[in-house]
């Protein structure tokens, strides 16, 4: 019904705009025919102007029957309608005047007029004319007007569905990260369970009791950031301490920390839980190998607008061969794990690089656009480095 209505209003529009145009049109010609004739010649009197105004009511019947005759040619050839147009101008404009000569002499009693029919005409085709071109006018304003609607309209249309599009493209944006981001918790779970029931075997129930409190923390703080947004590094660091508190309870002093991060990579924007699964892959496959246990280091700075994460550990303190370099690499589902949660929240614009050292370890590089969260800024320490101590409480 709502269409409909539309329509109608609109169809009520377009009467109520003709009429008032088209009777104002001939009151405007009735005043110029008093103003310029009427009054200049004189006398007048009621004669005159009954006659102005049965002249009026005339020329409104018969352009009536005029605008009828235009839009029953209005889809014919330009020359067609050219050439029928100004014939119904002619013939409309000719029974027009005979009109107002007839009754001129009707009301005035003047036998002269016929006398200057001629004049009279081309006056009449003259205001015929005008009104012709008023009509066109406004014809062509409405279809223009039309056309203008019907291009908003479907602009408005293709915005809406570019933003459905866009919506349900972030809609699947967000699942994938949170699919990527969930795929950790039970990898680093099941690593975790399996250390405290190593502890339970050996009959260390306070070290396992322990560790069951920290990987609580641990998973109740991943629990409390969502998976798709952005932390600062400051608060990643955080999450890392909290992962690093159980590794430290397995590990005791076997396991050695250098971070160096500068203060504008602090309050830099990074995904949640982005450092851990690389951090986990050190402790899994070269600390826990190495008898002498090994040193994680962590480097961040900001370099030309990149934020520039470099996460190496010491190795396993066995020598690789080249034949196992590649497969090194690799290191698991974590590292796969970031490369597709960074390449979901960035597209193309970032790189992992992992690298073997000599010393047999593993170093990986992350570089992502710079991204700081200004509210931040109050946290970032005076000294321009931040220790492993000051924020992992070793």
């Amino acid at each position: 019904m709502e269409p409909y209505k539309a329509n109608q209003k609109n169809k009520s529009l377009v009467i109520y705009k003709f009429w008032l145009l088209h009777v104002g049109f001939w009151v405007f010609v009735s005043g110029i025919s008093f103003l310029s004739l009427t009054l200049w010649y004189g006398p007048y009197n009621w004669s005159h102007l009954l006659h102005m105004f049965l002249q009026a009511v005339f020329g409104v019947v018969l352009t009536i029957v005029l605008y009828f005759g235009f839009i029953r040619i209005w889809h014919a050839k330009f020359s067609c309608r050219t050439i029928l147009g100004l014939s119904m101008v002619i013939a409309v404009s000719f029974i027009w005047t005979f009109f107002r000569i007839e009754a001129f002499i009707l009301l005035t009693g003047q036998q002269t007029e016929w006398g200057e029919f001629g004049g009279w005409h081309f006056a009449s085709m003259f205001i015929f004319l005008c009104w012709a071109g008023l009509f066109h006018g406004i014809r062509y304003n409405d279809l223009l007007q039309t056309e203008h609607s019907i291009m908003l309209k479907a602009e408005a249309e293709t915005r809406e569905e570019q933003l459905k599009r866009i919506r349900a493209q972030s809609i699947a944006r967000d699942a994938q990260i949170k699919m990527l981001r969930y795929q950790l918790n039970p990898h680093f779970l099941c690593n975790t369970l399996n250390a405290i029931n190593s502890l339970v075997e050996v009959d260390e129930p306070e070290k396992a009791q322990k560790m069951t409190v920290q990987l609580s923390r641990f998973l109740r703080h991943s629990l409390d950031n969502n998976p798709d947004t952005k932390i600062t590094l400051k608060n990643e660091i955080t999450a890392i301490n909290l992962y690093l508190e159980i590794e430290r309870t397995r590990f005791g002093e076997r396991l050695g920390l250098d971070f160096k991060i500068e203060d504008d990579a602090q309050i830099a924007l990074v995904p949640s839980l982005l450092l851990q699964p690389i951090i986990e892959n050190s402790m899994k496959h070269a600390i826990s190998l190495n008898e002498l246990g090994g040193m994680i280091c962590l480097e961040a700075r900001v370099s030309e607008g990149r934020l520039i994460l470099e996460l190496s550990d010491t190795g396993s303190g066995s020598k690789i061969g080249k034949s196992k370099m590649e497969s090194s690499k690799g290191r698991g589902v974590g590292i796969r794990n970031t490369n597709e949660r960074l390449k979901a929240l960035y597209q193309e614009d970032f790189s992992v690089d992992i690298d073997i050292l000599a010393s047999g370890g593993l170093k990986t590089t992350i570089n992502i656009p710079w991204e700081y969260a200004s509210t931040n800024i109050s946290f970032v320490k005076s000294g321009g480095i931040l220790s492993a101590r000051d924020e992992l409480h070793i």
